[in-house]
């Protein structure tokens, strides 16, 4: 297989579902990708609605193949149409993205987001860090455990 091939496959298999509303932690998350180069693709979803739309193929994503679902989703609780929690809570009642890893990357210090969040059975729960270098590490970290040394389900 041609090595541009390969890379792209990689990137497919490898895809994050980034679901951030905030432009400036948006773009400090891809460049914390960027930072840490995984083969991965990046998809951002600024809304709830827009992320719903990717993961079940609807609304602007209607003709993408469902199949090919992200290996991680990093969810941001505070978010507008549809908030972060009701998004967890949709992706987790349906079973073609029931096992999907989620993790809530938030500044969200309310104990009650916390405690929902793993009520509703989210993988992880990060808290954002401020710094670059700190945010940049925390992805790092992520990217690593998640599509590196986790085993999913099929």
């Amino acid at each position: 297989m041609p090595e541009k091939a390969l890379s792209e496959k990689l990137m497919r298999e490898k895809a994050i579902l980034l679901v951030e509303d905030n432009p400036n932690d948006a773009e400090l998350a891809m460049l914390a990708f960027k930072k840490n180069n995984f083969p991965t693709k990046i998809i951002l979803a600024r809304d709830g609605v827009e992320a719903l739309d990717y993961l079940f193929g609807t609304g602007a994503y209607s003709d993408r193949n469902i199949e090919e679902k992200p290996k991680l989703i990093l969810l941001d609780l505070k978010l507008p149409k549809i908030d972060g929690l009701e998004v967890l809570r949709t992706i987790r009642s349906d079973e073609r993205t029931r096992y999907i890893p989620v993790v809530v990357l938030t500044s969200s210090k309310e104990q009650r987001d916390l405690t929902e969040a793993y009520r509703l059975c989210v993988n992880a729960y990060v808290r954002k860090p401020i710094d670059f270098a700190e945010f940049t590490e925390t992805v790092r970290q992520l990217d690593s455990f998640w599509l590196l040394l986790n085993e999913q389900p099929p």
